[in-house]
C-alpha cells in the first residue's frame, strides 16, 4: 500500500520525484486526479490537494545515502543532515515543495 502524499500542482509534484528524487511513475489516473510512483519497493501515491503536516513518510532503502545526499544537492534540493545512528543505519530527511517528508535510509554493514 502506496504512502500518500497531497501537493498542490500534482505536474509539479510529479516532475519533483521523478526527476529529482529517482521515482517511477507505475500508474496516472486517466482523469489525472492521482499518480503512483515507485522507488527500491517504495510505493507512493500523489494527489492534488492541501498536503497534511501530519501525514505518512515514504521511506526509501538506498546503498549509499551520503551520494544521495550529495546528487541531491547537485540537482538544488534542499537536504538535511546525514544521521548516523549507533553505527548501524545513516538517515536522510528530504522535503518535497510541498513539505511532504521522504527519509532514505542506508543499513550499514555490522561485521
Amino acid at each position: 500500500m502506496p504512502v500518500w502524499y497531497h501537493v498542490h500542482d500534482l505536474e509539479a509534484g510529479r516532475a519533483f520525484y521523478t526527476d529529482k528524487l529517482g521515482f517511477e511513475e507505475t500508474f496516472a489516473d486517466a482523469d489525472g486526479s492521482w499518480a503512483k510512483l515507485e522507488r527500491n519497493g517504495m510505493e507512493i501515491a500523489l494527489a492534488e490537494g492541501e498536503p497534511h503536516e501530519d501525514g505518512g513518510v515514504a521511506h526509501v532503502d538506498v546503498e549509499d545515502v551520503k551520494a544521495v545526499a550529495e546528487g541531491l544537492r547537485k540537482e538544488g534540493v534542499e537536504v538535511g543532515v546525514v544521521l548516523e545512528l549507533h553505527g548501524q543505519m545513516r538517515l536522510l530527511d528530504v522535503f518535497d515543495p510541498d513539505g511532504n517528508r521522504i527519509e532514505f535510509a542506508e543499513e550499514l554493514s555490522t561485521g
